[in-house]
């Protein structure tokens, strides 16, 4: 019972961070409908940032903004010259746009900082706890606390304040939300800022969990992410969260725990097909 409590606990660490990387992705396609693949990218460039600013001050409190602000800059870039000019074409054109984006990133990232795996050793602040027997690290923790703080704040900016009802209006029709009076290219704009500063908080706590950062750390996200939201509904936050959450238990107590046979990196497609046979439009999905 202790193994499988300590799985489980760690199968919530991974599925929050899980949740913070599709988080931004789910944001995007709910207004754009587009498949933002390069949002792996932004990912990895958040974690080689707060890395950089945390060697540089010794200071993750500076690190985590420093790493935001950043991706949140790139996030705009991105959105402004490479899929705003590329709405007009076939969705599949912005997708392969976004997939040149994360391999030109993961090159970048190579010839800048190296192909080696640059270590990440900062401690966060927070104690080792003991709950009948089972030990919480600080790095568990801090994931579970900086993961609900920031899908707290996410929740009131989406259902309390005249920017959330802009963006859930965006997210139903664009076109008619600016006929409206609403200022989407804002709204879209505001999305990959929020969605960007979020990635490198994933960016970042993914380097300190494991204790590296490399050049092609945001590959598997890359495609892992783009099963979950579709497991849990394309354009569904909440249902993004369910299923990362989901995703990370199954990994470790399906894998680690039981010791199935199965790569742990094909259980979010294995549920996507699962999903899609089931109920189409995803868990917390609606049919359009």
């Amino acid at each position: 019972m202790r193994l499988f409590l300590e799985q489980l606990l760690n199968g919530i660490a991974m599925g929050s961070i899980y949740a913070l990387v599709t988080l931004g992705l789910a944001l995007v396609y709910g207004i754009l409908r587009i498949l933002h693949v390069a949002h792996a990218a932004v990912y990895t460039i958040g974690a080689y940032a707060g890395l950089l600013i945390f060697n540089l001050t010794g200071s993750l409190l500076l690190a985590f903004p420093g790493a935001m602000v950043v991706c949140a800059i790139i996030g705009v870039i991105i959105e402004r010259f490479v899929y705003f000019p590329l709405l007009k074409y076939p969705p599949f054109v912005p997708l392969i746009a976004s997939i040149a984006i994360l391999l030109c990133v993961e090159e970048a990232c190579r010839l800048v900082a190296g192909p080696y795996i640059l270590t990440f050793p900062a401690k966060l602040p927070f104690p080792d706890v003991s709950l009948g027997g089972i030990n919480i690290s600080s790095t568990l923790l801090a994931v579970y606390a900086i993961t609900a703080v920031v899908l707290l704040i996410l929740w009131y900016i989406t259902t309390k304040t005249e920017l959330g009802l802009a963006m859930r209006a965006a997210s139903q029709d664009i076109e008619i939300s600016g006929a409206m009076g609403i200022n989407s290219h804002f709204i879209v704009s505001i999305t990959f800022v929020i969605g960007s500063a979020v990635a490198a908080v994933a960016g970042i706590l993914v380097g300190i969990y494991y204790n590296q950062v490399y050049p092609t750390m945001g590959a598997v996200p890359a495609y892992k992410t783009l099963a979950l939201i579709v497991v849990g509904g394309l354009g569904s936050v909440p249902g993004a969260v369910v299923a990362s959450l989901l995703l990370g238990m199954a990994e470790t107590l399906l894998i680690g725990y039981a010791n199935i046979p199965l790569p742990r990196d094909a259980l979010a497609f294995i549920a996507m097909i699962g999903v899609l046979m089931w109920r189409s439009e995803g868990l917390l999905g609606s049919s359009r």
